[in-house]
């Protein structure tokens, strides 16, 4: 396949089975050697080279591997190396943010000495290598907790190295699968090379999650067989993919082209700073400026490269957009009533959606959808998902708990009293009205403290009946629950500590006040049982995934009993008052501290509906872009300098989100006003983008070069 590359157009153009090597008018007879070129194998009637199977048949495996790694990482984190929620969130986007730097090493390593199909192959081993680490690491016998930190951070490193260092060569070897005559075909194969990404990684959130918690091992639930099973999906994902071996076409090393490009660039600014003169003539461009050192073909390539660098400068915000989807908007739907999968299965439905459908129907209308245009309206759509975001945001936090502020904390009266009681707080203006006996609270009042921890007292009046005052020491930036119940004749009360925010991940969360004189053991689950003190004592808060609480059984010192707590909703918090009992029935109040997600998850659908809409357009398309506006040596370096783009896009989100701490809708309305100007500054660069076929400017520079008394043999069709 080498002499494709010494083509000229009118050689292109004509029959490919045989090529005649030009000759010098001064070597003599004329030594025509014919040259039979390999053609690759096709699907049937196709021009898709079959080799494009086994890679993307390697991809699918490549993501189950890494998604199904990922899918239990922030659980093993927390529940088996036991850390807590911060370290291990930082530790999870640590990773995250190394695999998508590591690329680069990898694109240097397969344009500069390996080349990409030996360079898939080497990392893929280092690949395997960190997965049986991290698995092994996940077996609880095997040392102590510190050979098992040790090997699991070993395990990631090789991971990220090698997910990291494989993602810019398996795209861009195949695309090398193509003739330039097939750009058409080679577009479409990045859909269904993105498509095998969302596949493996929408079964893989199914799969390892079920295998982690559902599959028991060592008396636990078995992180060891959640990363063993990605780890035999990367074997097998490098057996398929050694497999093809014989129909890959692969193109052999340029040498260290980074540094090449790094040291031409350097020369030029040198050599320009140099000749500051207004004497000496200006360039046509200032990389021309390196040409007394460098040939005019590394510099129309570097060019080349600088130019679309340049376009990538605005990129990362999207990426800043796109991957809160595992964060912020996964935070927001803990917040709402039930929880699945959305953004790898619409990218599956829409991928064939906009290849066989949108776009064709463009073509028709003669629109000229270029792909600038294309990733400029896949912006579009992203500002407009985090605009939806915040809309339902908004109406979120219209049931969510008050947030308390400094000097500043929130208050409930749960008045279990037999009579309604009048509640006055010292030097606050709270509960005008008497509080009815077992009167469910409609909202939280605000207590307004003169420094960060405040004693206040607290005056109690039942009517008819007896008054009481007592003195609570309030810290700011809580919330509480005063408790009012008789005890010996007289009215008394309690304060307690509430929960300050819903739930975590949709779950229910309640507390018990055992108002009987007896102790009582609730069995809410298999084996977990609850102890409540006697006499108003107050358990802590429990989790319990949503569902109806009935039957639940109910240990005294008299006897046991049943309990109906009925329906613990999503992200409800609920306060159970056993009261007395009766039969075999304990009697309860229910009180509903913080009010369950009404608003449902399905409400996100047009936000994910247009993020996904947004990454077909934006992200398949720059990654043919990037491929088809790279020089055939540095293919790899491209691909690298696009992931980096995503790299750079979740910095974005820790600066922003370290250095202005906003509301949360706030936060989605400011990233979507910066992707809308990001957009329009990058349709400006766009407008004067010159798109270049890295092939044309090959021949063209051969053209040039080509001495004058060399003699062009024209090429006629043979039957061999």
């Amino acid at each position: 396949m080498e002499a494709r590359g010494k083509m000229n157009a009118f050689q292109r153009d004509v029959s490919k089975e045989t090529l005649f090597t030009s000759i010098s008018a001064g070597d003599g007879a004329p030594k025509g050697v014919c040259t039979l070129q390999k053609k690759s194998s096709k699907f049937c009637g196709s021009n898709y080279p079959l080799s494009i199977a086994f890679i993307v048949v390697t991809e699918f495996c490549e993501r189950f591997s890494y998604y199904g790694m990922k899918a239990v990482l922030t659980l093993y984190f927390l529940n088996f190396l036991h850390w807590d929620e911060n370290l291990s969130t930082s530790m999870y986007h640590a990773f995250s943010g190394l695999c998508y730097f590591t690329p680069v090493i990898g694109a240097i390593i397969a344009d500069s000495w390996l080349g990409k199909f030996k360079t898939i192959i080497c990392l893929s081993i280092v690949y395997v290598t960190g997965h049986v680490i991290k698995s092994v690491g996940a077996i609880p016998v095997v040392g102590d907790q510190v050979l098992h930190v040790v090997l699991s951070m070993f395990g990631l490193s090789l991971i990220a190295f090698g997910t990291g260092g494989i993602k810019p060569c398996v795209a861009a070897l195949g695309g090398d699968q193509f003739e330039e005559e097939h750009a058409s075909e080679r577009s479409k194969f990045f859909s269904v090379f993105y498509l095998s990404i969302n596949a493996g990684s929408l079964i893989s959130t199914f799969v390892t999650p079920v295998l982690r918690g559902d599959v028991k091992c060592f008396g636990g639930d078995c992180f060891a067989l959640a990363f063993g099973v990605p780890a035999v999906l990367m074997i097998l994902a490098l057996v398929i993919f050694i497999s093809g071996s014989g129909l890959y076409k692969k193109t052999p090393p340029q040498g260290n082209i980074l540094l090449q490009v790094c040291q031409c660039v350097g020369f030029a600014i040198k050599n320009r700073v140099k000749n500051r003169s207004r004497l000496i003539p200006k360039r046509e461009h200032w990389l021309d400026w390196a040409s007394e050192k460098y040939s005019k073909q590394l510099i129309k390539e570097v060019k080349m490269v600088t130019r679309v660098l340049f376009l990538f400068i605005p990129l990362p915000m999207f990426w800043a957009l796109f991957d809160q989807q595992g964060s912020r908007w996964t935070l927001q739907a803990t917040k709402m009533d039930a929880d699945f999968f959305l953004n790898p299965l619409l990218i599956l439905i829409f991928i064939p959606i906009f290849d066989l459908g949108l776009y064709p129907l463009l073509n028709m209308c003669r629109f000229n959808f270029t792909p600038i245009k294309k990733m400029a309206t896949g912006m579009i759509l992203a500002a407009l998902a985090f605009a939806a975001a915040a809309i339902i945001e908004v109406k979120i936090n219209e049931h969510d708990m008050p947030k308390p502020v400094p000097k500043g904390s929130f208050l409930q009266v749960l008045n279990l009293a037999d009579n309604r009681v009048q509640v006055t707080v010292q030097d606050q203006d709270l509960f005008q009205q008497p509080i009815e006996t077992f009167q469910d609270p409609a909202e939280y009042s605000k207590l307004i403290l003169s420094s960060e921890q405040q004693t206040l007292r607290f005056n109690l009046q039942e009517t008819p009946g007896s008054a009481s005052a007592f003195n609570y020491t309030v810290q700011e930036k809580s919330v509480y629950s005063l408790i009012v119940y008789k005890a010996g004749g007289s009215i008394s009360s309690r304060l307690i500590t509430d929960m300050q925010s819903k739930p975590v991940e949709g779950m229910a969360a309640v507390r018990f006040i055992n108002a009987l004189d007896q102790n009582v053991n609730i069995t809410l689950g298999s084996q977990e049982v609850i102890s409540v003190n006697k006499s108003y004592g107050v358990s802590g808060y429990t989790t319990l995934e949503r569902g109806t609480y009935n039957k639940r059984k109910c240990q005294t010192e008299t006897g046991e009993f049943s309990l109906d707590l009925g329906l613990l909703d999503f992200g409800a918090s609920y306060t159970i008052v056993i009261t007395n009992a009766s039969g075999n029935t304990l009697h309860m109040w229910k009180s509903e501290d913080i009010k369950a997600n009404h608003i449902h998850l399905a409400w996100q659908l047009p936000q994910y509906l247009l993020i996904s809409a947004g990454e077909v357009m934006f992200s398949i398309t720059g990654l043919a872009f990037s491929y088809s506006q790279a020089p055939v040596s540095m293919k790899s370096v491209l691909q690298a300098s696009w992931l980096l783009t995503v790299a750079f896009g979740n910095v974005i989100v820790i600066i922003v989100a370290q250095a202005a701490p906003l509301e949360q809708w706030a936060e989605f309305v400011l990233f979507s006003g910066l992707l809308f100007a990001v957009c329009i500054i990058f349709s400006i660069m766009g407008y004067f983008y010159v798109s270049v076929d890295p092939e044309d400017l090959k021949e063209k520079e051969e053209k040039e070069e080509m001495p004058s008394n060399m003699i062009s043999l024209v090429p006629k069709k043979a039957n061999l």
